[in-house]
């Protein structure tokens, strides 16, 4: 794709301050609990108390007798009326997508997500009845009143577990609660590289599952026009964005998606959680029709914890070959993927799929790619969907290597980088990198941690009695996305450039950022461009934001959008000149003749259009399947108290290359938070249910640990913009990759740190009691389970 010449812009690149924070930070902004409407009912939903039973009968007479109650649905009612599963289009498609299949190369069972199920409950916490009150309060006293009688069934918490042979089934249509069975890579050369190896060294690891936890809880305001048939929801998404979620809510609701709107203003937060949609924003639909009211929900933070969307949770065999030089041959991998009780999204599974050998030159490759289904809360994409879990493995191992077989481990991956000569590079599991500098990278974040500094800071920590350790890591990340966006431009008589796009902020700066590159590309005042996004009503195309898609697609349908507009804006003002539209140009933002002494820039040409009975407006639809690869590198230093097991982040440096920088500013913030969701991974943050029970343990931030401005240290970022050949602005992404390498980073810092005692990896998350008995069972001798497994193993067709 042409690039756009970047030589005359004045907003890009340049870290302007945010529009859109005066609106938020002065209360104005339009979150999902700020919608209110006279005689709202309220909703609460009646949960699982178990993680896998069959529902025999559902007694709500004592619930509908109480004050105030207004409905009690079940998943009969549901059946009853006609709804229909969620379709989350779970299975990745666009057409670069890693390709996931079933067991046999077949289709993928993604199960069915009834908005209320009438079989069986499959993970704790699942609503299996809704209640309409007039009030919250009373919604809540009849949902204790419900009775629910359960057939407890044993259930499935991880994946190991539900692959034995007479594991129970999560669904009937899974007896083995497999849905992803896939293959990638070319299993004969990777074979004959590993006969050949001189050094074969391999791990197991397990990047555990955690939440989201977005500030803003879900919540949703619903209402049903009976007089037009229109239904309208007023709540906070992401992801895919409203243009999707439009038609899954219309499919499920079984209505003509042209009788929903969606309004989705501001979002408080989303991660990734919010970007499939929910059952209890499609119940206030459907109750609001039947009820004649403005049905409203919100979820408490219990329930937040409880039942929202959560990440990561893959177990991943890795096992790499090498030449007796240190020369990397082959890699051999199997990750297996804890999908949940419902399919929300296999993104995870088929992002990681496509990045196993990481920034690295590794000729031959195999991976096999699971899913499995266990009675657990429906599994997502979260930041950096499936890359932290990749990089971990294969940075893990290359550390690994180094210290068996006596390499340097910065050599040693020196040796084994793609070089910028070999782009676009195709791995060995058929993704093609797009550009990358990734010696380069590791330089400047050598660099700017100040590494040859270490050795002196290691010893004023030794006489502090601490240990420090040095962590480094190298990330490549992958940004596609839903492939379709479209921009609506119109300037207006007032001077206004109104711009709608598809996308769904929740914090990213889409107002400052877009409105960068579309006063650039129009020569306009940033401060006249307005970014319209989040209505149904005005928002008719869009692909949303995840993935990193939404800087790249909303630049590139821009950049192809403002030539039209400035072609429409030369033929006006040629009408008005009284000249041919050839002897027309636009120049330094202003439409200007040699035949004529008048000029006019966009907003006055916009007045003149008005007086002429017209408009300057152009909508442009683009489609990019194309991916970009943002990449990078981290370094940490980490003290350890040996008495008590406690990791200090003393030092973190970060560089992520994102293709062209729009803004500088917002994109270093989206650097922080990125890391700081890389260090919760790393450090605090576990998902823990009752072996009995299946109840989670960790249901309020009083036992959800989490990263704070007080664990983390003070951070040193630099943006490398390498352009993507791929767009008209080189744009890559700047929101998920720190996260990508941020848990591998940390950990290597730590296994540094404690490698005197022989120890080699440490499960995430490292938390104090976990630290402690390494070293405690390392200084008694029972170093096993802390050594990195060496050999091979068969391969499992």
């Amino acid at each position: 794709m042409n690039q756009v010449d970047a030589s005359s812009f004045h907003e890009i690149g340049r870290s302007v301050r945010r529009k859109e924070d005066f609106r938020l930070l002065t209360g104005k902004g339009h979150f999902a609990d700020d919608y209110n409407m006279p005689g709202q009912a309220w909703t609460v939903m009646v949960r699982s108390p178990h993680a896998h039973a069959r529902i025999v009968r559902i007694d709500a007479a004592k619930a509908r007798a109480m004050p105030g109650v207004l409905a009690v649905f079940s998943g009969a009612d549901c059946a009853a009326d006609g709804l229909r599963p969620f379709n989350h289009n779970a299975v990745p498609s666009t057409k670069y997508d890693m390709k996931l299949t079933g067991p046999g190369g077949g289709s993928v069972f993604v199960g069915r997500h009834m908005l209320l199920p009438a079989d069986k409950a499959r993970y704790f916490g699942e609503a299996v009845a809704m209640v309409v009150a007039e009030s919250r309060e009373q919604a809540e006293d009849a949902a204790d009143a419900v009775a629910v009688d359960y057939e407890p069934l044993r259930f499935l918490e991880r994946t190991e577990d539900a692959v034995v042979p007479g594991a129970p089934a999560v669904w009937d249509e899974a007896p083995n609660n497999v849905l992803v069975d896939a293959f990638f890579g070319d299993h004969a050369a990777t074979e004959r590289a590993f006969a050949a190896a001189d050094h074969v060294i391999g791990h197991e690891f397990h990047v555990g599952r955690i939440m989201p936890l977005p500030l803003e809880p879900r919540a949703g305001l619903a209402h049903y026009d009976a007089a037009s048939g229109n239904y309208t929801l007023y709540f906070s998404t992401g992801g895919p964005g409203i243009v999707r979620q439009r038609r899954q809510f219309a499919a499920a609701l079984a209505i003509d998606q042209e009788k929903l709107r969606l309004v989705a203003l501001d979002t408080g937060g989303n991660f990734g959680t919010k970007n499939r949609p929910y059952v209890e924003h499609a119940l206030a639909l459907w109750a609001a029709r039947k009820l004649g009211r403005p049905i409203k929900y919100r979820a408490t933070r219990h329930e937040s914890m409880l039942t929202e969307y959560q990440g990561r949770d893959l177990a991943t065999k890795v096992e790499l070959a090498m030449r007796k030089d240190g020369r990397f041959l082959a890699m051999r991998a199997e990750n297996v993927m804890n999908v949940g009780a419902h399919c929300v999204s296999l993104s995870p599974l088929a992002k990681g799929a496509g990045l196993i050998t990481g920034s690295y030159d590794i000729p031959a490759a195999t991976l096999r790619a699971r899913g499995i289904f266990t009675n657990t809360v429906p599994n997502n994409v979260m930041r950096s969907s499936g890359r932290p879990e990749v990089t971990f493995a294969i940075e893990r191992l290359i550390d690994m290597a180094a210290a068996e077989f006596g390499f340097d481990r910065i050599a040693l991956r020196r040796q084994n980088l793609i070089r910028p000569e070999q782009f676009p590079y195709t791995n060995a599991v058929g993704s093609t990198y797009d550009s990358a500098t990734f010696e380069a990278n590791m330089d400047l974040g050598m660099k700017i941690a100040d590494w040859g500094g270490y050795e002196k800071r290691r010893q004023e920590a030794a006489a502090r009695g601490r240990l420090r350790g040095l962590g480094f890591a190298n990330y490549i990340e992958s940004s596609t996305g839903s492939p379709r966006e479209r921009a609506e431009i119109t300037v207006t008589p007032t001077g206004r450039v109104e711009v709608v796009l598809g996308t769904q902020p929740s914090g990213q700066s889409h107002e400052t950022s877009f409105a960068q590159v579309a006063a650039d590309l129009l020569c306009v005042p940033i401060d006249n461009v307005e970014i319209i996004l989040g209505d149904t009503e005005v928002v008719k195309e869009g692909g949303g934001s995840h993935s990193g898609r939404s800087m790249r697609h909303a630049a590139t349908v821009l950049s192809l959008a403002a030539p039209e507009l400035i072609e429409q804006g030369k033929a006006l003002a040629a009408d008005i000149l009284g000249v041919a539209p050839a002897d027309v140009d636009f120049a330094a933002g202003r439409f200007v003749s040699t035949r004529a002494n008048r000029t006019f820039d966009f907003l006055e040409l916009a007045k003149e259009a008005q007086a002429r009975g017209g408009v300057l407006k152009v909508v442009k639809d683009n489609e990019m399947h194309t991916p970009v690869f943002p990449n990078g590198c981290a370094v940490c230093e980490v003290e350890v108290d040996p008495a008590t097991g406690r990791v200090h982040l003393t030092r973190y440096a970060a560089v992520d290359d994102v293709g062209r920088c729009i803004n500088p500013m917002t994109v270093d913030g989206q650097t922080h938070g990125s890391i700081a969701h890389g260090v919760g991974e790393a450090l605090f943050e576990q998902i823990c249910l009752d072996p009995a029970s299946g109840r989670p343990l960790t249901e309020s931030f009083e036992e959800y640990g989490m990263p704070s401005s007080t664990t983390l240290p003070p951070l040193t970022t630099e943006i490398v913009e390498v352009l993507s050949p791929t767009n008209p602005l080189g744009i890559k992404s700047g929101s998920e990759g720190a996260t990508a390498g941020a848990p591998a980073a940390i950990i290597s810092g730590l296994v540094d740190a404690l490698k005197d005692f022989g120890i080699r990896d440490i499960a995430m998350p490292a938390t104090p009691l976990a630290v402690w008995q390494a070293i405690e069972n390392a200084k008694a001798g029972s170093q096993a389970n802390n050594k990195a497994r060496h050999g091979s193993w068969k391969w499992r067709a």
